[in-house]
């Protein structure tokens, strides 16, 4: 018995739901799953994004530097990568309710760890080093158990809907880290401001304790695991003779798809931008313009709910507006997003300024991640091969963000020095990642359209 043998896809149930009853049955179901993973992959952001808002009570505190934050946010982001490549692969086979449980779990016990941690760490008087080592360890974990969230909350959409309702059920669900991080920019940094930083990991917690029951309520493995005919059949939908072939041997069709490269690399670059503004965009905001924790987390976390309208006219913009060209919408929105993120990184202005800026740019910014990470893969692979393609793209896009986490954070401690802190260089490579993450997959759209 392996480790994963629990969580195998569950077998088709032998009882099976009254014809006259069927259809009512799976419209149940589909809509509770549906919005089951949403909001569990939602709270799993409220999880892995507590120390986005914790790093200046950290540095001022003298618990971590921002180098040993950079390093501990990279543990994450390779951990997470590695996770997501095999954990997608993984995936395909599994019981989704059971492999959503799992992660959310494992992400709420790491929080309610750093939190005590933190309570316990004046009168164990651990130093930093021994600080940096333990969330180094517990934020890595918390990285594998992250990368259990994304691959079967997408894969539950091949399993309830067919493909004609696949990409706008994806535009919604894609919105869903714009949601974990606005309630956890806000939330979290509230609690942190009134009770401090570790009361913020506890609270991280709690969130992912309910994510964990939701699953367990909320979410259905398959159709056939409820007595009802699979989605194909139940709308009617033909079957490809690409569907009838084995999930391995589909896996290994998608791995050597020079198209799921291509959009792997972009999306690296993708990862880069968004995880930096995420990771470090609270810190900009206090340390180059003074604004109070409270105030940079409402304007970094209230800008991600324009990511949600982006998300959402994605694919609306290119299906009816662009009539199914993926390339136009990228490029224009692509454009927005460099100019809107330059405004927020080299121009001053108070709270409202910084606050349109950043909301343009989460807005332009995620109608290009929503086409590129997922309309331009979502056309071209398998149903039963989803979860390997998140898994080549996520092996890519986040070692690319451990990556930008370890840059990101010696940039900013090198050319930084008694207290004063310069983002200049740190931001050109915010903005490089930016420019090639639309460019990248816009020379290489007509070879996908293909």
């Amino acid at each position: 018995m392996s480790l994963y043998t629990p969580f195998r896809i569950s077998k088709p149930r032998a009882q099976m739901v009254p014809a006259e009853a069927v259809e009512a049955t799976y419209k149940r179901l589909r809509t509770r799953t549906f919005w089951g993973v949403t909001v569990v992959y939602t709270l799993y952001y409220v999880c892995r994004m507590t120390l986005g808002v914790v790093k200046q009570p950290l540095i001022d505190g003298g618990v971590l530097t921002a180098g040993q934050l950079g390093i501990i946010g990279s543990a994450f982001y390779f951990v997470y990568a590695v996770g997501k490549f095999v954990n997608g692969f993984i995936a395909d086979y599994c019981n989704i309710r059971r492999f959503m449980a799992a992660g959310i779990a494992i992400s709420a016990v790491v929080n309610l760890l750093l939190g005590a941690l933190g309570l316990l760490q004046g009168p164990l008087g651990f130093g930093s080093v021994v600080m940096m080592l333990f969330f180094a360890v517990l934020w890595g974990v918390n990285g594998w158990a992250s990368s259990m969230g994304s691959p079967p909350g997408t894969i539950s959409l091949s399993r309830w809907f067919p493909l004609s309702r696949r990409g706008t059920m994806y535009s919604v669900f894609s919105s869903t880290p714009q949601l974990g991080k606005a309630v956890s920019m806000i939330m979290t940094g509230v609690i942190v401001t009134v009770a401090g930083w570790q009361w913020g990991f506890l609270a991280a917690a709690v969130a992912g304790f309910i994510g964990l029951l939701l699953s367990l309520v909320f979410i259905s493995d398959t159709p056939e695991s409820e007595g009802l005919p699979s989605v194909q059949e139940l709308s009617g939908e033909p079957v490809r003779e690409m569907d009838k072939q084995p999930t391995k041997q589909l896996q290994k069709w998608v791995f050597r798809h020079p198209g799921i490269w291509v959009i792997a690399i972009s999306t690296a670059f993708l990862y880069i931008t968004q995880h930096a503004v995420s990771d470090w965009g609270v810190l900009f905001l206090q340390k180059q313009k003074d604004f109070s924790l409270e105030r940079a987390t409402q304007v970094i976390g209230l800008a991600e709910v324009f990511g949600v309208a982006g998300n959402l006219a994605a694919g609306w913009l290119s299906d009816v507006v662009f009539r199914g060209n993926r390339a136009r919408p990228v490029v224009l929105s692509g454009i927005l997003a460099v100019l809107s993120l330059a405004g927020f990184l080299f121009l001053g202005g108070g709270f409202g300024q910084n606050m349109a800026f950043v909301a343009l740019f989460s807005f332009a910014f995620s109608v290009v991640f929503c086409i590129v990470a997922g309309l331009m893969a979502l056309d071209f692979v398998p149903r039963k091969a989803t979860g390997a393609a998140l898994g080549i793209v996520g092996i890519s896009s986040y070692a690319a963000a451990g990556l930008q986490s370890v840059v990101s954070g010696y940039l900013i401690q090198d050319y930084s020095a008694e207290g004063v802190f310069d983002f200049g260089p740190v931001s050109l490579f915010w903005i490089i990642a930016c420019l090639l993450a639309f460019v990248l997959p816009v020379i290489g759209w007509k070879y996908l359209r293909k």
